[in-house]
């Protein structure tokens, strides 16, 4: 509350508003006791100091998660604070251990789903975001710890969420206490589905909440010793009844009526039952249907919940006709009988109605109407029946039916408590209330009297527990509080329940006596208490009266408590009931005890529950208390509104504000040590600078403030009412003289600023205009300059140009006479020239004619010389033609030619072969031709030799002179004949010629399609032979992995290693061997020899060499014996896979039926690395199995032999063996692999047929990789984990120590490294870690996938975290959380991408939202870039946590912008509305992240040629196989 020291002009303050209850603003005036004030809102307000409070301007935006955080404990701090919190979506805050719940009126599952309850499960209180969660934690923990019960309290009013809430702490207890089911129900599963069985019946619709809980509900939970649930009780207090009978629009009637009413149509047929509209219980409001639920739905889902809970279908089907009875007694309408003052059903609508009434409560119909218009009064004299009048027996209806519904219910929960059942030897339970809160209507009954007695009880034990909890912590911090007092209600609770003279007593008084009225109950009252301070009487009412309750007045109208208070059985309804013929009904009304006479009997209701309550306070006494305060935050039932005045009410009802003020009689303002020293250190810097205790810092700035009544806990300060106001006025008060200080040396700097830029610009103005003087001056100097120079050039141009002129004349003159002497030149040359051409004509014709003439005589002769030799050249013509040469020469060409087309004919019949049968049709008439052209000149060959012949001979018969002429006409004719002959052979030829060029380019173009076909033939074969590939490799894989993978590896990892081989002993002793055994089967035994003789299996011995197989046994201990030690590494190489391997493959071990090797080796893997913590243990036996697996994945293929197995094995496909050689049929017999990079050339390079047991042992030791790879990571997990929960939050002490100041530099370099110290930490371990991997060669890809998990985990701790402890959501510890950050960065630099990979990207949320807490002027960033630049991986609610629970501890500045904000929430209601929203938390992945095939691929061949076995196998013959050879071989 305000004062005069701490209020001054300008202090922001609270002030009381009708309106809004409490409104900000700043104090402009101050008069006395009266202060002038300008609000927010625009108004000015006068008020008196004492009524306004001051604010807190350095709250933290999004207010505080715990109300004893806040500087200022007062009303309006505490409600800006719930509203603050509200408008993010933080339904939750604490008060102490209190936990105050707002109701969202919208479903908010991230935040209640299994992660988040595993993130609660044993977290310290307060660590995390206030929940509901954190509240039953509290209580498990402290049940389990101290062996001591436990209960939650959850009150509000009607509508405020505490049926939900009771729902969330029985579902979050139900998770930590849950166990395995027993006949098909656990208790946990029952107590659970209770809440709709009696949410059914129980619950109703009323002006402030559709789901009203008209009951009080207490549910014992019981736990065994092991913390699990092993019973649960339910206890209900005070159903409201008369509801059944009367309602109040727009309010319903319980659930279960409308709830029938929607059931299926066979069952309203069976009940005779229709619309509630046609009910009187239903149809007094005009409210039949509420948004968003079926009632149809919510029928099954009421059926469902009973059959959990244990009720059977008989009883349900007994129970429902009871509430389809109770309906129909509602419309039983009475009227007057023919007696006086008698009744009768009114109508046939009323008598059907009693007609069913009875048939379905299985009685008669004519006791029923004489029970309900009839009573029986029994005298000394005589038996008297009395009839009632139409209002009398509606009265009797009436209290049938609230009577029949009220048993009903108490045997539901009876029915419930027996089918869960008590555990009797439990000795800790918790228990959850769930009762209603204070109630104040303008019409106030006995049902808000009892409500509000109940809350008076409740109140006083809540002000018991919070005086007790301030009593602890003052105790903890060990400071005094003997003279802390609170204000008690006991005055009250006297007033109600004290007897003789309390209301209740009174009330059951004037029930007992027939004559009492509720006004002589009230003039009685207004007697006996009419001075005491709590009860007051209405001026101006006779029948009512005022109690004074802890959360203000209530108006109480006393016309029907007396009714109320009377729970009469009548004697009537009695006997019809307990005589039905359903065992049920009858069941609800067990017969009376024989002394009740046939009178009604009065049992008074409210000492009942008086009674009942006394009880619920001695459980709660006998357990440790929790509270849970559930507030409505609006009237009308919708999200994001918040009413001031209806909240602050509501705390006041609550009892927070009561807390509030035991708090401030105390010490209402706590302060942490380094909070205090960070806000108030500059009141006494100079101390902050001198001591290094937090404490004595504390305690001389609170002495040189001159405070009184404070003091110094052992880690807080604690202040008075009023006093953290006063420093806060101190600080401001040198914060502004600071300012002040600040802003005359800013000013000062301003004008000395101002006046050296004034002179500066005063001297270069002054330079400027003397630069200008300067300039004009040079001007007038250049002009008489430039004249001058323009004088002269003028003078020298008029001398020029006479000059010029003169020198032009003389020219034209000289011109001129050498013109005249050229002309005359000119003309005497040109007569020269003309006699010269005549000359030279002259003589041309001469020379001309003389040689035409020399040219015709020419001619002339040479034609005559010419003709001589050309007869004689006629001659030798002639001549010649008598010979043969010219036709031979001709014939020889013709052959050439015909050979030429012969070849190219052959050529192109055999490129069209490949053609179609019409073009070689084409060819053979081609063909065929070109015979008939050769027959042609067969014939004119023959015809030319017939010539010639003839031809010789004319000419040797004829003289030579005589016959010439005629064997020259006969020799041209024939030459003639010829040359037509072959010119037609030639055009044939052509036509031939161009016929095959046509059939050339046909053929070419086939070809070239055929050519594209062949290629697309081509591929599609090549694509085939890929696929066939594709599904060998598959097959193999299918083969090597689904069946081994699913079959074998469970059954390894399952079984413990001594198992192995007693579980391989009995299949193999299992194996049928089908009636006789071949040679076959005997002689893979002896396979076992270490003889390389390949022996035929028909050559083998029948009978096995007993000294073969003991020499083996003798071979496999000593192996087993050498690979227990740690035989190390040679090279990178591990010495005990490489040895296993060269024996198991010298021995042949991978291709018999029958081993004991390979479970012998297997248990000694098992025994090596069971229970196993030493990671060196554990990195050695991993890169060996490893090893040994990759050799066996490259060596081992599935046997293509699999029908030498069993017939009965072979026959039954799901056998283990079975499904194994199935999936490896398809694989082909000739894929081959080379081995060991070709070391072990000597062996055969194919892969071996491996056998069922070298799969079952490969399938084992895969197994046991995994195992060992997965202990190894969970190794790390541990180490890391206490480290991550620190490295979260900055240390206090360190944060603390910064703050003193940055001249102590010793105080900053211990700070810093304190700092990181828990960074360096995990650093330290991830060094060590993979040190170990390293030393022990694991394959490279291992480790990337270890670190890659591990970084992932440490992400997934430090998000989670982030996003549930608001106090780590500031800029300074983002700057810490950074900081830690880059030391990891710095760690995977330095360790490299081998080994690293792509762990560090694992870190990507946890960096974005860093980065995102440390950037400046967030209010400036928009909601595209936040998540689209800042922050892409982080979802809008993961966003929208982080940005409403930032707060900047070190410069002040805000988050994002409430734009931001409001688009952020509305994202996320769409997601709510679109699907089901996500946790916001992370999920952490321990898979594992390889196969075998992974790690084959990524591991080099390994050469083993070289490798020297042990000492202890070196000494044996038996294993000289290991030696290495001079020339690299082994043996």
């Amino acid at each position: 509350m305000g004062n005069p020291v701490n209020i001054t002009v300008g202090s922001h303050v609270w002030v009381e508003d009708p309106d809004v209850s409490w409104i900000d603003g700043q104090v402009s005036n101050i008069k006395g006791k009266d202060a002038e004030i300008h609000t927010t809102n625009g108004k000015k307000v006068v008020t008196k100091l004492s009524k306004i409070y001051p604010k807190d301007m350095e709250a933290p935006a999004g207010g505080v998660d715990d109300m004893t955080k806040l500087s200022y404990l007062h009303e309006p701090g505490v409600l800006q604070n719930l509203k603050t919190r509200y408008e993010l979506n933080e339904i939750y805050t604490y008060t102490g251990n209190i936990l105050i719940a707002i109701n969202p009126f919208q479903r908010l599952p991230h935040i209640y789903d299994s992660h988040m309850m595993q993130q609660y499960k044993g977290a310290p209180f307060g660590e995390l975001s206030p929940h509901v969660f954190a509240i039953a934690d509290v209580a498990y923990r402290a049940m389990i710890h101290e062996g001591k019960s436990n209960s939650i309290l959850v009150s509000g009013e009607s509508g405020a969420g505490k049926t939900e809430t009771t729902k969330m702490l029985m579902r979050y207890l139900a998770f930590l206490g849950g166990r395995a089911a027993t006949e098909g129900r656990t208790v946990e599963q029952q107590v659970l589905e209770s809440n709709p069985v009696l949410e059914a019946f129980g619950n109703a619709k009323t002006v402030r909440n559709n789901n009203s809980s008209r009951f009080g509900k207490f549910v014992e939970i019981q736990f065994d010793k092991s913390g699990r649930i092993s019973g649960a009780a339910i206890r209900t207090y005070l159903l409201e009844r008369s509801r059944v009978c009367q309602i109040n629009d727009p309010e319903r009637n319980y659930h279960c009526f409308y709830f029938l009413c929607a059931a299926p149509q066979e069952e309203i047929d069976k009940y005779k039952l229709g619309s509630p509209t046609t009910f009187h219980y239903l149809n007094q409001s005009k409210c039949y249907d509420l948004a968003d639920i079926s009632d149809s739905r919510e029928y099954l889902a009421t059926r469902r919940a009973m059959d959990i809970v244990g009720i059977s279908q008989k009883e349900q089907e007994a129970i429902f006709r009871v509430v389809a009875a109770i309906l129909h007694i509602g419309n039983i309408d009475f009227t007057k009988g023919k007696e006086v003052d008698s009744s009768v059903p009114k109508d046939d609508k009323a008598n059907f109605h009693l007609k069913t009434t009875a048939e379905l409560l299985m009685c008669d119909a004519g006791s029923l109407e004489d029970a309900l218009c009839k009573r029986v009064m029994i005298t000394p004299e005589e038996v008297i029946k009395r009839s009632l009048d139409p209002e009398s027996a509606a009265v009797s209806r009436d209290g049938l039916a609230k009577t029949i519904y009220s048993r009903l219910f108490d045997w539901l929960v009876n029915k419930i408590n027996n089918s869960i059942g008590q555990d009797s030897s439990s000795k800790s339970l918790i228990g959850v209330l769930d009762i209603y809160g204070f109630e104040s209507f303008k019409s106030n009954s006995f049902e808000q009297f009892c409500i509000n007695f109940t809350n008076e009880k409740l109140q006083q034990h809540f002000n018991q527990h919070v005086f007790k909890m301030e009593q602890e912590e003052y105790t903890k911090e060990r400071i005094n509080w003997s003279y802390i007092e609170f204000v008690d209600n006991q005055d009250v609770l006297d007033l109600i329940e004290k007897k003789p003279g309390g209301i209740i007593a009174l009330l059951d008084e004037a029930c007992m006596f027939p004559k009492s009225t509720h006004e002589t109950f009230s003039n009685k009252l207004y007697q006996t208490f009419k001075n005491h301070k709590r009860f007051v009487k209405p001026k101006l009412s006779r029948t009512n009266f005022i109690i004074s309750h802890y959360a203000g007045e209530v108006h109480y109208q006393s016309d029907q408590f007396l009714d109320k208070n009377k729970d009469y059985v009548v004697a009537e309804h009695q006997d019809l009931l307990s005589a039905s013929n359903c065992p049920f009904v009858a069941g609800l009304f067990p017969p009376l005890p024989e002394e009740t006479s046939k009178s009604s009997k009065f049992s008074s209701i409210g000492s009942r529950f008086k009674l009942q309550l006394q009880q619920l306070m001695e459980i709660l006494s006998s357990t440790q208390p929790h509270y849970v305060r559930c507030v409505k935050p609006n009237n009308l039932l919708k999200p994001a509104i918040f009413e001031n005045s209806n909240v602050m009410q509501q705390l006041r009802c609550g009892g927070v504000l009561e807390a509030i003020r035991i708090s401030c009689a105390g010490y209402p303002t706590r302060r942490a040590f380094f909070e205090f020293i960070n806000r108030f250190s500059l009141l006494a810097p100079e101390i902050t600078e001198i001591h290094h205790d937090e404490k004595t810092v504390c305690l001389k700035i609170l002495e040189k403030a001159g405070l009184k009544g404070y003091q110094i806990g052992q880690t807080k300060v604690f202040l008075r009412a009023g006093q953290m106001a006063e420093l806060d006025a101190r600080r401001a008060q040198m914060l502004g003289n600071a300012a002040k200080t600040i802003q005359r040396r800013i000013r000062t700097h301003q004008a000395r600023k101002h006046y050296l830029a004034l002179r500066k610009n005063t001297t270069i103005m002054q330079a400027l205009w003397r630069g200008r003087l300067a300039f004009k001056f040079y001007n007038k100097l250049r002009r008489d300059a430039a004249a001058v120079k323009i004088q002269k050039n003028i003078r020298r141009y008029g001398a020029m140009k006479s000059y010029t002129k003169l020198k032009a004349s003389v020219l034209t003159v000289q011109t001129a006479l050498r013109a005249i002497a050229s002309l005359k030149e000119f003309r005497f040359r040109k007569q020269a020239k003309a006699s010269i051409i005549i000359q030279a004509q002259w003589q041309c014709h001469k020379a001309a004619s003389y040689y035409k003439k020399l040219k015709k005589g020419s001619i002339v002769t040479q034609c005559r010389w010419r003709g001589l030799m050309a007869r004689r050249e006629l001659r030798k013509l002639k001549m010649a033609a008598r010979e043969t040469g010219a036709l031979k020469e001709a014939k020889d060409k013709l052959e050439k030619r015909v050979e030429e087309l012969t070849w190219r004919l052959q050529l192109e019949k055999s490129l069209r072969s490949n053609l179609e049968e019409s073009k070689a049709q084409e060819i053979a008439k081609v063909q065929n031709l070109l015979q008939e052209m050769q027959n042609k000149f067969d014939e004119t060959n023959a015809l030319l030799i017939k010539e010639r012949e003839a031809a010789k001979k004319a000419i040797d018969e004829a003289p030579p002179v005589v016959k010439e002429t005629q064997v020259i006409v006969e020799d041209t004719q024939k030459i003639e004949s010829l040359t037509v002959e072959i010119e037609s052979l030639k055009s044939s030829l052509e036509s031939e010629k161009q016929k095959a060029d046509d059939f050339e380019m046909k053929y070419e173009e086939s070809q070239a399609y055929c050519e594209e076909k062949s290629k697309l033939l081509e591929d599609t074969e090549k694509k085939v032979r890929q696929l066939q590939e594709s599904m060998t490799r598959l097959e193999e894989k299918v083969a090597n992995s689904e069946s081994e993978n699913q079959v074998l590896r469970q059954q390894a990892v399952s079984m413990a290693p001594n198992k192995f081989l007693s579980g391989r002993s009995r299949s193999v002793i299992q194996r049928p061997d089908g009636g006789h055994v071949g040679t076959e089967a005997k002689s893979t035994l002896d396979m076992h020899s270490t003889s390389m003789n390949h022996r035929e299996h028909s050559e083998v011995d029948d009978k096995p060499q007993k000294s073969l197989n003991e020499k083996q046994q003798e071979n496999q201990e000593l192996l087993i014996r050498s690979i227990q030690q740690n035989l190390g590494f040679s090279g990178n190489r591990p010495v005990a896979a490489c040895i296993i391997y060269k024996c198991l493959l010298h021995w042949r071990s991978f291709e018999v039926d029958r081993t004991s090797v390979f479970d012998r080796l297997i248990q000694t893997v098992g025994h090596a690395v069971e229970t196993q913590d030493n990671n060196d243990v554990l990195a050695y036996w991993l890169s060996n199995a490893s090893t040994l697996v990759l050799l066996l994945q490259r060596t081992l293929k599935a046997s293509g032999a699999a029908g030498m197995a069993p017939q009965r094995r072979r026959s039954s496909s799901g056998s283990l063996f079975g499904r194994v050689t199935h999936s490896f049929r398809g694989t082909p017999a000739g894929v081959t692999l080379p081995l060991i990079n070709g070391s072990m050339s000597s062996v055969d390079t194919l892969k071996v047929e491996a056998k069922y047991p070298a799969l079952l042992f490969k399938q084992q030791l895969t197994a046991y990789v995994e195992k060992i790879y997965g202990m190894i990571r969970d190794n790390l997990k541990k180490e890391i984990s206490p480290l991550l929960g620190l490295c979260i939050q900055a240390p206090r002490t360190s944060r603390a120590s910064l703050v003193k100041g940055s001249s102590r530099s010793v105080a900053n370099t211990e700070a810093q490294k304190a700092l990181i110290a828990h960074w360096q930490g995990i650093v330290k371990s991830l060094g060590k870690f993979l040190s170990t991997l390293k030393a022990n060669h694991v394959p490279p890809y291992l480790v990337r996938k270890v670190f890659t998990q591990i970084f992932s985990f440490i992400n997934v701790q430090l998000f989670n975290s982030l996003l549930l402890r608001r106090e780590c959501c500031s800029f300074s510890n983002g700057e810490y959380v950074k900081s830690g950050l880059g030391e990891l960065e710095d760690w995977c630099s330095g360790a490299t991408d081998e080994y690293c990979g792509s762990a560090w990207d694992e870190l990507r949320h946890i960096r974005q939202a860093i980065g995102f807490l440390v950037i400046h002027q967030k209010p400036r960033k928009t909601l595209h870039e936040i998540s689209h630049d800042l922050c892409p991986v982080l979802s809008i609610q993961q966003l929208y946590r982080i940005s409403t629970m930032y707060w900047d501890d070190k410069y002040g500045t805000h988050s994002v912008s409430p734009d931001v904000i409001s688009n952020m929430r509305e994202l996320m209601t769409e997601d709510s509305n679109n699907a089901v929203s996500n946790s916001f938390l992370l999920d952490d992945d321990s898979s594992i992240p390889f196969s075998v095939d992974d790690l084959a691929k990524s591991k080099e061949l390994i050469e083993m040629s070289d490798l020297e076995p042990p000492q202890l196998l070196r000494e044996n013959t038996g294993f000289s196989f290991l030696l290495p050879r001079p020339d690299g071989q082994i043996s």
